[in-house]
């Protein structure tokens, strides 16, 4: 566990890739609430 926290946290590359993950699950996430609030019947 610590060495992948080393990995993740511990140089600039780990850290970005971090951010890049976390950011592509938030925008997808907001675009399946989008699909799924415009695709439920009035």
């Amino acid at each position: 566990m610590a060495f992948w926290l080393d990995l993740m946290f511990g140089n600039p590359i780990g850290l970005l890739s971090m951010i890049v993950i976390f950011t592509t699950i938030g925008i997808m996430s907001y675009i399946m609430w989008l699909f799924i609030s415009k695709s439920k019947p009035e």
